[in-house]
């Protein structure tokens, strides 16, 4: 809203109007909004779940200190996507595709994640939302991040073109036509543009269209596998916020240097016109993260459930979408990406070796993994991974996985580069 009336005002040369052309500027004022709304907001979102006494159910599972945390607030969603949408929608261009599916993919997935609280806080069932619906919900958000990218006219790139003199670099140059297509980034190869379309070469005419076909596809199976990876890694004080944080940092900088074609051509990856305001979103969505960090570090006052779970690795998985680095996702995503495959892991072997032998054994501890650290090795739990033999503590775990994600981070900015 600030943006297009200051646009206005610029047009009546309205002195300091023009700054709200400038991306840095709009960023650094949407990261203040987006945290001064998550602390001064999300104390009195708290206080008023607190008095509707929505607290968190808690099943006894043996972990040190997690009856402690029993009658905790939850739904605490509401204060992320509240500091991300408002100062969103007060700096950011409305008119913006990316930024309109963004927004949209907010809202839509979080009502879902809401719907999933609503019914283990009010109803008493602590299954939730049926699984099927939830899968349902993740899967319409991603077909219509998939049709928007498809069918929108707005979406385009400007494909990355090399002058070579004696195997050096000598420039990148890029055409001055955009192009709708269906390519996407890839790391660690020299080349690092990939065409869906390309693995339906034999369709001839068809092979454009076969490669929209399969690009949605992708979508679909990205935004549900990250959202639910999301969920499952919302299992301690502050491991999803601040992952999330980090995640959102090396994505806003990846929408940038895309929509740059200084940096875009240094970095020799494809330009993506128009997508620098994607920025704003970024700032918006650190801002978040971390402003309700605050409440959310150990001993959390108030856990995001459902809520801010989906919500957080839907925006994500989308955000990696739009700024086609989504093949970087699990690199990127590597905490939520152990953390659904332990889930996978587990659940397969306990059901293989119940088949074959009669009784179920483990490979972790306890799985989602963060929960395995908390568990001691003398637990009377047949697992085969048995360390560490003493629990950890829970800000221990959370802050070394932190470390990782920021590690992870790094190198996915780096792959970049690694050719």
């Amino acid at each position: 809203m600030f943006y297009h009336l200051f646009q206005y005002l610029d047009k009546l040369d309205v002195p300091g109007a023009g700054m709200f052309q400038y991306i840095s500027f709009r960023s650094g004022m949407a990261f203040l909004f987006a945290l001064i709304t998550a602390t001064v907001f999300g104390k009195r979102i708290i206080r008023f779940l607190q008095r509707k006494q929505i607290g968190e159910t808690i099943r006894d599972l043996g972990l040190e200190g997690q009856m402690s945390k029993k009658g905790t607030p939850t739904m605490g969603g509401i204060i992320i996507i509240l500091a991300i949408l408002v100062p969103t929608l007060l700096f950011a261009n409305l008119t913006n595709v990316y930024i309109l599916l963004m927004i949209a993919t907010t809202l839509l997935l979080g009502l879902l994640g809401f719907a999933d609280d609503y019914i283990k806080v009010f109803k008493h069932n602590k299954e939730g939302l049926n699984g099927r619906f939830k899968i349902v919900g993740q899967v319409a958000v991603g077909l219509l991040v998939g049709l928007v990218m498809w069918l929108s006219p707005e979406v385009t790139i400007r494909q990355n073109v090399e002058t070579r003199i004696e195997n050096r670099i000598e420039s990148v140059d890029y055409s001055h036509q955009n192009e709708k297509c269906t390519k996407t980034t890839i790391p660690f190869v020299k080349n690092n543009n990939m065409d869906y379309a390309n693995a339906f070469n034999w369709a001839g005419k068809y092979k454009q269209t076969l490669g929209w076909i399969f690009f949605v596809l992708i979508c679909i199976f990205i935004v549900t596998a990250v959202s639910n990876g999301a969920n499952l890694t919302d299992g301690l004080d502050g491991l999803a916020t601040g992952s999330s944080a980090i995640i959102g940092t090396a994505l806003g900088i990846l929408a940038y240097v895309s929509g740059n074609v200084n940096y875009a051509g240094f970095l020799n990856i494809m330009y993506i016109p128009n997508i620098g305001e994607m920025m704003i979103f970024a700032s918006a969505f650190i801002g978040a993260t971390v402003g309700f960090l605050w409440f959310n570090c150990f001993p959390a006052q108030v856990f995001m459930g459902d809520t801010g779970s989906l919500t957080l690795g839907g925006i994500i998985a989308v955000f990696a979408i739009i700024i086609r680095k989504e093949l970087l996702i699990p690199i990127l995503c590597g905490i939520f990406l152990v953390e659904s495959l332990s889930v996978i892991m587990q659940t397969f072997y306990f059901k293989y070796t119940k088949r074959k032998t009669g009784t179920g054994r483990r490979i972790f501890k306890m799985a989602p993994l963060h929960h395995h650290f908390q568990k001691p090795g003398n637990a009377g739990i047949d697992a085969l991974w048995q360390k560490p033999l003493q629990a950890m503590p829970e800000s221990r775990i959370v802050v070394r996985f932190w470390i990782i994600g920021l590690i992870l981070a790094a190198i996915t900015i780096i792959t970049l580069k690694m050719r």
